[in-house]
């Protein structure tokens, strides 16, 4: 069976740093590619950032150059260094898996989800 689990949400004010993390069990980082989404209230869930086997990245245009996605594969552990956060980055944020290794950031292409991390980002 397969768990994630997220932690490190909080909140900061505009321009502060979070750094989430994701658990897992029962998978194996090395062998699928990984994904940070967020949805915010009233709005779909939306791909940040995914790594895939070979550790290549994607981001989505409005985290670039300020969110760092990566992973330890020894600690099955997966992480999103967030920068320089503003308002509109307010959401619960969701770590998943897919069966596939390529890269990914398609909400609907990820097999496993982790129940979530809350991150405010204040003005």
């Amino acid at each position: 069976q397969v768990q994630l689990v997220e932690s490190g949400g909080g909140s900061v004010q505009a321009g502060g740093s979070l750094r989430l993390s994701c658990a897992a069990s029962g998978i194996t980082y090395s062998s699928h590619c990984m994904g940070w989404f967020r949805q915010a209230p009233g709005k779909e869930r939306e791909g940040v950032a995914a790594i895939d086997v070979n550790d290549s990245t994607s981001y989505t245009d409005a985290v670039k150059g300020r969110f760092i996605i990566s992973k330890d594969n020894a600690k099955n552990t997966l992480y999103l260094e967030m920068d320089s956060l503003k308002p509109e980055g307010t959401a619960m944020y969701y770590c998943a898996a897919t069966v596939r290794w390529w890269l990914l950031l398609s909400p609907e292409e990820y097999d496993y989800w982790g129940q979530g991390t809350q991150v405010t980002v204040s003005s």
